[in-house]
């Protein structure tokens, strides 16, 4: 599953490692933008493995929770959408993945403003969401659900393995 598909740069990668057979659901709230990377996940022949849905994540995400199948029946979810949103989504996501699957929330480091004091001068997106972000950090370092690791990679990215 991903959450903010944007024009579908990392929903193609996904895609391409996954079998022939693998499926993703995929969110955006603009299925506009989807649909200009589309060309290009057709021409890698993957489009049939991807099940986009248009709207905001949390009630689609609502909407998957009320079949008990869909619990736990998720390998993957690569959450990059709207940061004021990846706590809620998370307290969705976990009843999602199984156990033993991955969570991946994008820019957890948020151009490292989650390690500055909160009057340190940033950017106004930045310190925007910031609060947010350090909000999800704190959440998912008590979460005895999962077990995290946070790579610095770019922006920082965030896996959580479901444990229980």
């Amino acid at each position: 599953m991903e959450t903010g598909v944007y024009t579908g740069y990392s929903l193609l990668s996904t895609a391409l490692a996954l079998p022939h057979d693998g499926k993703i659901l995929a969110m955006d709230v603009n299925r506009e933008y989807y649909e200009l990377g589309l060309p290009i996940i057709e021409k890698a022949g993957v489009a049939h493995k991807i099940d986009f849905r248009e709207g905001p994540a949390v009630p689609l995400l609502d909407q998957l929770l009320i079949d008990e199948h869909n619990k736990g029946a998720f390998d993957f979810v690569f959450v990059d959408a709207d940061k004021n949103n990846y706590l809620n989504y998370h307290k969705r996501v976990i009843e999602l993945v199984k156990v033993g699957g991955l969570i991946g929330y994008d820019n957890t480091l948020w151009s490292g403003s989650v390690a500055s004091p909160p009057d340190a001068p940033m950017m106004d997106y930045v310190k925007e969401f910031r609060s947010y972000l350090v909000e999800l950090n704190k959440y998912l370092a008590h979460d005895s659900r999962i077990e995290i690791c946070q790579l610095p990679v770019g922006d920082g990215i965030t896996l959580c393995r479901r444990i229980m």
